[in-house]
């Protein structure tokens, strides 16, 4: 059951749950894509293939809001907004101890291995490797029983 937070005829952004990939790869598991695909047609009654743009991704572990496009327009405005970096995300994480400092900036170097399809911290010097950066605010804490 695909859980739709706004619609309109240019977008869809729905919940993305944990577990399902954003787009289809080499294992055929489920993906939002093609949920979504199928959500449209059965909804709209729509004959023939259905375009659904994926505008970003989320990992497969992660939940959360994602944003498609519904028409290629919309999906080649939204990815320009992407590039331009004016399409802004803002992440909540609930995490269980405690972070070092209640705000900051982390700052890595990532390389995706294109044949395990997995990401990890190396060394700046990795000729692959891309800058990232995170920056978090804690927003509340709790004492756990």
């Amino acid at each position: 059951m695909i859980k739709v937070i706004y619609e309109d005829n240019h977008l869809l952004v729905v919940e993305k749950p944990v577990n399902i990939l954003s787009q289809g790869d080499d294992t055929n598991d489920k993906d939002m894509v093609n949920l979504l695909k199928q959500y449209v047609k059965e909804k709209y009654n729509k004959p023939g293939n259905v375009y659904i743009g994926l505008i970003h991704r989320l990992d497969r572990p992660v939940g959360g809001a994602m944003v498609f496009a519904k028409t290629s327009k919309a999906a080649s405005r939204l990815s320009e907004q992407v590039r331009n970096k004016t399409f802004k995300k803002t992440y909540r994480a609930i995490i269980h101890g405690n972070m070092n400092k209640p705000e900051d900036t982390l700052k890595d170097y990532l390389y995706k291995n294109k044949k395990t399809n997995m990401v990890s911290v190396v060394n700046k010097n990795h000729k692959e490797a891309k800058n990232a950066e995170l920056s978090y605010k804690t927003l509340d804490k709790k004492k756990w029983i």
